[in-house]
């Protein structure tokens, strides 16, 4: 039952008949079970690369990682199933197995060996960044001290028409200040009664404008409590200007770091490959492995030997070109 199970697996992914492969030999069974274990292989490798692609570099989640691995190894096995279930004997699609597992083998091989060179990366990778941070910071730091000059300009002149004000209002705490006001006067005057013919003397209110003196408080302090408020904010603005400048390194590593991507360790990996032997033997070593394995099936493909399941799909395609034949020797005698 188990190995039953495991050629109905094995047909699933090389693409052969089961009910065909089920009356054949046991050489047939164990042609398919080599390539099955072949495509596993491939699989699991490249389920690896694609997994640690996505999660290291495209910054995927766990589930889209798992996603593009599972998209890797589709591709891989639509690929192999091109030779296994090639017929003929054409060279040229061996040809192009061959040119696309070179590139694959490269390929792998600079996404593995970026992962066990992990920390050579990491290490010249700092070289890197505080070589470009030395580059970037005496202008970065240079902005923000003339931002701090500006400000310690302004705060300057604040602070002068400040201790300017203070001193006009501790001088003059209180100012005169003149209104002119309307007061109600009375005042008498005289009349000659018509019928009596004596002086009257009566009483009238007029408004009169008037000036009056008040001592008020200095308008000047509403004043320096407005300057009090802008001198502190410009206080502000400086510390944090002054923080910045402190933390300025840190800021540009930051910033550093965070523009780095595949390309960027690709460089550095180049870099390691060039500067170091040990290293190119080891790519070298994964390339040569890599390159290895995904021709192991074009391989097993060229030094297949013809079993009793070829022969039944060689006769069954027979036997459909001979129906075909009658078939349309029938319709021709009908049609004459």
């Amino acid at each position: 039952m188990r190995t039953d199970w495991w050629i109905r697996f094995g047909c699933f992914l090389t693409g052969y008949k089961y009910s065909i492969l089920q009356g054949c030999s046991e050489v047939s069974h164990r042609a398919v079970k080599r390539y099955t274990a072949a495509l596993l292989i491939v699989s699991i490798l490249w389920a690896f690369i694609g997994y640690s692609f996505a999660r290291n570099y495209l910054q995927c989640s766990s589930y889209y990682s798992v996603l593009g691995a599972l998209i890797f190894v589709l591709i891989i096995l639509q690929v192999e199933r091109q030779i296994i279930m090639s017929e003929g004997k054409g060279n040229l699609k061996y040809w192009v197995r061959g040119a696309i597992a070179l590139i694959m083998a490269v390929i792998g091989s600079v996404i593995i060996d970026q992962i066990i060179f992990r920390e050579d990366i990491a290490h010249r990778q700092l070289f890197e960044i505080n070589a470009q941070v030395d580059s970037l910071l005496p202008a970065k730091q240079a902005e923000l001290k003339r931002q701090v000059a500006d400000i310690d300009s302004s705060l300057g002149q604040k602070e002068a028409e400040q201790k300017k004000l203070k001193a006009e209002v501790d001088e003059k705490p209180t100012v005169l200040m003149t209104n002119r006001v309307s007061r109600p006067v009375q005042s008498s005057y005289t009349t000659i009664d018509t019928l009596t013919k004596t002086p009257v003397t009566r009483m009238r209110t007029t408004n009169q404008l008037v000036y009056e003196s008040v001592s008020v408080e200095n308008p000047k302090k509403s004043m320096i409590v407005a300057l009090d408020q802008q001198i502190r904010e410009l206080r502000e603005i400086k510390m944090r200007y002054d923080d910045r400048i402190v933390k300025l390194r840190e800021e540009v590593e930051q910033e550093a770091k965070a523009s780095n991507g595949f390309l960027y360790e690709l460089k550095l990996m180049y870099e390691i490959l060039r500067d170091s032997v040990p290293a190119l033997v080891v790519w070298l070593l994964w390339a040569f492995l890599l390159f290895g394995i995904e021709v192991f099936i074009l391989v097993n493909k060229l030094t297949h030997v013809e079993t009793d399941y070829d022969v039944c799909i060689a006769h069954h395609m027979e036997l459909h070109k001979r129906k075909l034949k009658l078939l349309a020797g029938q319709l021709e005698a009908v049609g004459g």
